[in-house]
């Protein structure tokens, strides 16, 4: 499946955005989605996660209760809605998606990868 990943931007602290993940090729509701970001300088670390009918949903402690992911099968997009972003939260967003249905927290899951997308936070 393809991915790519956009509606990152410039975002203040106690603001909201919202990313999109939109998918193409395979029937997207057979895959597991799943959010990471990557600072400069750091590694890739996950975010959050939603299991293919949507009923699973995983965060990173670090979001958890700010962030919400969800997804529209009808409309191949996955989204992740990011309330009270703070200025740590700036980094490179990536969508991935998965069939395995393994461990969704980890990276070496997915196998299919969008682009990126960019989000700053200003205090």
């Amino acid at each position: 499946v393809q991915l790519q990943a956009f509606g990152g931007g410039l975002a203040q602290t106690g603001g909201s955005l919202r990313l999109s993940c939109a998918a193409s090729g395979r029937s997207f509701s057979s895959y597991d989605v799943g959010w990471f970001r990557q600072a400069p300088g750091k590694e890739r670390e996950f975010v959050a996660a939603i299991s293919r009918s949507g009923s699973s949903r995983y965060y990173a402690d670090s979001v958890k209760g700010r962030f919400t992911i969800s997804r529209d099968n009808a409309k191949n997009t996955v989204y992740l809605q990011m309330n009270s972003p703070k200025p740590e939260d700036t980094a490179v967003y990536y969508c991935a998606a998965t069939a395995s249905s393994s461990n969704m927290r980890n990276a070496t899951t997915y196998y299919d990868w969008g682009q990126g997308t960019q989000v700053t936070v200003s205090s």
